[in-house]
């Protein structure tokens, strides 16, 4: 690997990396971060060229961004873990689990998206237009650079197919806001797609683990209790 990424932890008991989501970092997890740090050893990652992680030279986009993942996870030694990403981090955390099935416990996907025609019109056109402004300078500007960056990954990606999505088989939780940016029938493939996919639609908007995580926290919880269950369940018969 040719960076670290920068991460904070809390806790010390099984591990729940948190995914941030696009121009984001780790602290937009703050109230998940104290709240699960009990029961979890609790990882919240800046992903490659976000927050305190360095950019690195290898390519800016959602593979290398889980297989930064895979390489953080076995420079910890990490070898199976809960994942919670939001936005973009819950399409690396969908190509991740694609990517390295058996490193993946359980799934939390809050307001992902399979491609850019999942994202409502009304966010996704100044996003394009933002794109094209930036990568006219990015030659001229590193911050126009980064931007583009930034930017070419809600423009250009993710392009995950839904057939493909039958291959995650873990526990998995679609979380969303009523008002989200994505739209609500994308959400719904993304469910019917992957086969042990559980779906709550909550009172809010996008950001409903920031804005409303008191309910977003409560929503996680069951659905983590849910699976610690079945999981002992099956070590008992």
């Amino acid at each position: 690997m040719d960076i670290d990424l920068f991460y904070q932890e809390k806790g010390t008991q099984e591990p729940f990396i948190l995914l941030h989501g696009n121009g984001e970092d780790g602290s937009y997890f703050k109230h998940q971060i104290d709240y699960f740090s009990d029961r979890y050893r609790v990882i919240a990652l800046d992903t490659r060229g976000h927050g305190k992680s360095p950019r690195g030279t290898k390519p800016f986009t959602m593979e290398q961004f889980s297989c930064d993942l895979y390489d953080f996870m076995e420079s910890l030694e990490i070898s199976n873990v809960v994942i919670l990403g939001f936005s973009d981090g819950a399409n690396i955390a969908m190509k991740f689990a694609l990517k390295y099935p058996n490193k993946v416990k359980a799934l939390i996907l809050n307001g992902g998206n399979l491609n850019p025609k999942g994202v409502k019109r009304t966010t996704q056109i100044p996003i394009e237009i933002g794109y094209k402004i930036a990568k006219r300078f990015a030659l001229k500007s590193p911050d126009a650079k980064k931007n583009a960056e930034m930017l070419g990954l809600m423009v250009n990606e993710p392009n995950i197919e839904p057939s493909e999505l039958s291959k995650i088989t873990v526990p998995t939780l679609v979380i969303v806001g009523r008002n989200d940016m994505i739209k609500e029938f994308h959400t719904k493939e993304i469910v019917n797609a992957i086969p042990n996919a559980k779906l709550t639609i909550m009172k809010g908007n996008h950001f409903i683990a920031n804005k409303r995580h008191a309910a977003f926290n409560k929503e996680v919880e069951d659905f983590l209790r849910r699976v610690d269950s079945s999981v002992n369940a099956c070590f008992a018969d």
